[in-house]
């Protein structure tokens, strides 16, 4: 099976523009294709997953990434999405932000001459002059077609800001400018971001005349890679530091039985012949697919030594209840302890089982909490220092579990 229709069969495909010329160059490696990242956080995190697996994809197959950090138009914020205004942020954050995301990228792809590359537009947004601006790029943007986009509907009900107005023709210039100088002729972006794509394929024909190629394509990145991207208590990052590699692995180990396929077949690297039979799995067998998923996306982002070690403890835990070495645990130094105790609660918060006292004393309640095996019923229960020292494991519900020594 060609390029192209792989990733139609792993159902990443959701909308193009020019599809035949889009398979051609795809299938033979003349893509030069840039995917926009937003360097609102100093990690990535699994709503990014799918399109750093497609670049991995496409890389593998001659294409050359461009990995485009927004660090100018992180300077004004994307309404699409969004029913509020971002925050905005300094540039020394934005960068902090960047090299960090490049960091994490290299598990992905490779950097290097005639490989990947990853550029800033800051470099030529934050040096635009405004008036040459709308003097070259506006008169290319028809504000009833940009009212109309799905991006600035969902943001007039509370208010659209004029800043954010200025988002699609900023990102559409990106394109033109990757187009004219990296010689990127494709871009590819979630189902959200499909009109501002569409003004930059429109604004490259515009100034540069109907011959010039530039392709559009989306992937299934709003409603699936977003809500892979969070749980409740926040996004699943692939940091280790943010997200422990066990954490990670558990995170994909407890996917809805209903998603387990569909993440197997976007996310892994696993053969589709493999995948094919892997459909009929029902019961039992689900269980074995969580777990296939769980160590192929904990080796791709941590390494396969981070992946055995999640999966040894993982198989520990949920069948034995003995070996936790590779349990995630939180170091409690002396000074938490007061007269050589800590709180049950606050030591739950501190090991990040809870948001809040108020929270982990409703979880206590509610019996969802074992402590060394045993129902904790007790809110107002002190953990001892010699406790610590041996080591407390909390156990939350039927699948999170912690251990907490003294530091």
């Amino acid at each position: 099976m060609k390029v192209y229709d792989e990733l139609v069969a792993r159902g990443l495909i959701a909308q193009v523009t020019n599809e035949e010329e889009i398979r051609e160059m795809i299938d033979n490696g003349k893509a030069t294709f840039y995917i926009g990242f937003d360097p609102t956080a100093d990690s990535l995190h699994v709503g990014h997953f799918m399109a750093l697996c497609l670049m991995k994809r496409l890389q593998m197959a001659g294409n050359r990434p461009i990995a485009l950090i927004g660090g100018g138009t992180a300077m004004i914020g994307d309404p699409s999405g969004r029913t509020d205004m971002r925050s905005m942020m300094t540039q020394e954050t934005i960068q902090h932000n960047c090299d960090c995301f490049k960091k994490q990228m290299e598990r992905f792809i490779e950097f290097g001459e005639g490989k990947a590359q990853m550029v800033n537009n800051a470099d030529w947004l934050l040096n635009l002059n405004y008036v040459d601006f709308i003097r070259e790029i506006g008169g290319c943007f028809s504000v009833n077609n940009m009212l109309r986009a799905e991006c600035f509907k969902q943001r007039m009900e509370k208010g659209l800001s004029f800043l954010e107005f200025n988002y699609m023709p900023m990102q559409s210039y990106d394109f033109y400018y990757l187009f004219q100088h990296y010689g990127c002729n494709m871009q590819f972006g979630g189902n959200d971001q499909w009109s501002n794509m569409l003004g930059g394929t429109e604004l490259i024909r515009k100034k540069l005349g109907k011959d010039a190629h530039a392709m559009t394509i989306t992937l299934l990145l709003n409603s699936e890679g977003k809500k892979m991207g969070k749980t409740a208590k926040g996004a699943v990052w692939l940091d280790p530091n943010k997200t422990s590699p066990y954490d990670f692995f558990q995170y994909w180990r407890n996917v809805e039985d209903a998603d387990v396929m569909k993440c197997i077949r976007m996310l892994t690297f696993l053969p589709l012949e493999q995948i094919n039979e892997m459909d009929s799995w029902k019961d039992a067998k689900i269980n074995e697919a969580k777990e296939i998923l769980a160590y192929e996306l904990t080796k791709l982002v941590h390494g396969e030594e981070e992946a055995e070690k999640a999966k040894a403890a993982a198989k520990a835990l949920f069948v034995g209840g003995g070996d936790d070495a590779n349990m995630p645990t939180t170091e409690v130094s002396a000074d938490k302890l007061t007269d050589g105790k800590i709180g049950f609660l606050n030591l739950m918060v501190a090991c990040g089982l809870a948001p809040s006292n108020k929270q982990a004393r409703q979880l206590v309640q509610q019996g969802g909490i074992f402590v060394n095996d045993e129902k904790m019923a007790d809110p107002t229960f002190q953990v001892t220092e010699e406790m610590l020292k041996e080591g407390v494991k909390i156990r939350k519900g039927k699948k999170v579990f912690h251990k907490a020594i003294l530091a």
